[in-house]
Parts: structure tokens; sequence; C-alpha cells
């Protein structure tokens, strides 16, 4: 992802998701499980080759280290990616992070889980290295959209037989939009776990983009952006 002059880190990555397809703008619309028709929708689906994974992880590699590794930030001891998509990003992530702190001599753990525990071999739900009782975990997932898949998660790490401690979730992408009530899925969950949810860019750097932006279909897009903004966005 070369870097784009007069854009910041967050912008960089929404230019970069534009130009693959990842960040799609849909003129007629996209219906989401909210039943609303968004004129944009991200799908981390199609960070799907070796140069694009490099990509997204560096660029959540940047936003980890911003947020939970800088000395104001939150410390964890390890990442856990909620399957599928989590699955894919975590190992990813960890040897991102690593590349940068390997003169300090550190090692970025992490695992994920199977959906049905496995009877065989190692056995388990569990893939990858072991949460251990009292270790502050961060969840990375791509999206979040009505919370479930993360509350699933904050279970498998919090309970009896892992004793974790949810320290933080980081996503790619944040809609900044209202779920069932005045607040977004983010902010709900901050709320419920009162604990930050991070993301490497939201809808407000798209629309900072697409206001720096030369190419015509873009140009159109963003009044239908802004006018959905209005409708549904939240602070």
């Amino acid at each position: 992802m070369a870097q784009k002059v007069g854009l910041t880190l967050a912008e960089q990555f929404v230019r970069y998701a534009l130009d693959i397809g990842a960040l799609e703008l849909v003129p007629e619309g996209r219906p989401l499980k909210s039943k609303r028709l968004s004129p944009y929708f991200f799908n981390s689906g199609l960070f799907d080759t070796g140069d694009r994974m490099v990509n997204i992880t560096t660029a959540y590699g940047n936003a980890i280290r911003r947020h939970f590794r800088s000395a104001e930030g939150t410390r964890f001891d390890l990442l856990y990616g909620p399957p599928y998509k989590g699955t894919i990003l975590v190992p990813a992530i960890a040897m991102n992070l690593d590349q940068h702190l390997l003169a300090q001599g550190s090692a970025t753990r992490f695992c994920s889980s199977r959906k049905e525990a496995k009877e065989h071999g190692e056995g388990g739900l569990l893939i990858g290295s072991p949460i251990k009782p009292g270790n502050r975990v961060l969840i990375v997932d791509d999206v979040i959209t009505d919370g479930g898949t993360k509350r699933e998660a904050v279970e498998f790490i919090t309970n009896k037989q892992h004793n974790g401690i949810l320290v933080g979730l980081m996503i790619a992408f944040d809609r900044q939009e209202r779920g069932k009530g005045e607040l977004s899925a983010v902010q709900e969950f901050e709320k419920e776990y009162e604990v930050p949810v991070r993301a490497v860019a939201t809808l407000t750097d798209l629309i900072s983009v697409l206001e720096k932006s030369e190419v015509e279909g873009e140009i159109r897009m963003l009044e239908k952006i802004l006018a959905y903004q209005k409708q549904y966005g939240v602070s």
C-alpha cells in the first residue's frame, strides 16, 4: 500500500480498500442485516491475496501499536480472533507486530477457536496459544454489526476454563451507525464491557477521502453517503 501524500494512515487504508473493491460504493444501495440500504459496503473477504493481507495486517498493526501498545495504550498479552475471519487475521497481525518488536525480544501470542469442539487430537475449541488465567486479551475482527459474535468471543475468553481478561476490541472498519437504539454497535459494546473499541478506519475517514477525491464516480457518491450518515449516523 503505497503512501498517499496528504492522507492519514486511516485514509490511506480507505483509499486502498476502495481501489481493490473491498470498500464498495453502491449507487443503488446494498441491503444490510438491519434492512437499511447502504450506499457503501466494507468486505474484508476481498483482502484475498498475500499482498492484500500484508496491507490490511500492516494497517491493523499500526492501529494496534497506536491504541494498545503506546505508552498511554492498553496493554495486552494475547490476540484472539473469532471464527472465521478473525482466525485468518490474528496470525498475520501477530507477525506484523513482531517484525517491529524483534529488537525488544517480544513475541505476540495469538489464538482463535472452533465453532465446534474437536474430539480427537488436541481436542477442545481453542486453536493456538492458550489463554491463561489473568491473561489480558485483545479481540481482533473485521467489523462489528450487532455484536453477537463479539459477545460469544467475550464468553469464550472469560469463561471458567480460561479466566482471561478482556481489554479491548480492534476492528478494521467502523460504520459509526446507530443500531436499534441511539448508540452504534461499537458504542453498545464499549458501554456493556467497559473496554475501548478501536478501528483502523471509520465512516468519517471514508467521507474525508471522498471529499479529496478527483474520481467522478466517487464524488457523486459522496452526497448519498452524507445523506445516509445524516439519517443513521452517530457521533
